[in-house]
């Protein structure tokens, strides 16, 4: 089974460099350890490695954890560098990530939050 990322609750990004040697267990224990976050949430949490060429992706889909890993053979990510935070990020930011953009565009339209009309 494939992740549907437009449904699920959140799209967690562990901000930093992680240990690519770890897997699901090893992950989940970051995501509750350091983070207090719930892995059996319906969220998918990203992770990547220093050389910013590879990233995982974990997800609890009802029966088992799903563990995805994706290798870049030319080109890195823009993984955000902030010390160990965990980000919730957009779907759109999501896809910028994937296609090797930035997750802050400052000259992106950004959405904003309703208020009194004039």
């Amino acid at each position: 089974m494939i992740v549907d990322y437009t449904k699920v609750d959140h799209i967690y990004l562990v901000c930093g460099k992680t240990d690519m040697r770890k897997s699901i267990d090893g992950l989940a224990a970051i995501i509750q350890g350091q983070f207090n976050l719930n892995v059996f949430d319906n969220c998918i949490f990203l992770f990547c490695g220093g050389s910013r060429n590879k990233y995982k992706a974990l997800f609890w889909d009802g029966d088992g954890f799903m563990l995805l890993y994706k290798r870049i053979e030319k080109g890195k990510i823009q993984w955000p560098r902030s010390n160990r935070e965990v980000r919730d990020i957009s779907q759109r930011e999501l896809r910028w990530l994937l296609e090797g953009l930035q997750i802050d565009q400052p000259k992106a339209i950004q959405n904003v939050a309703p208020a009194a009309f004039y």
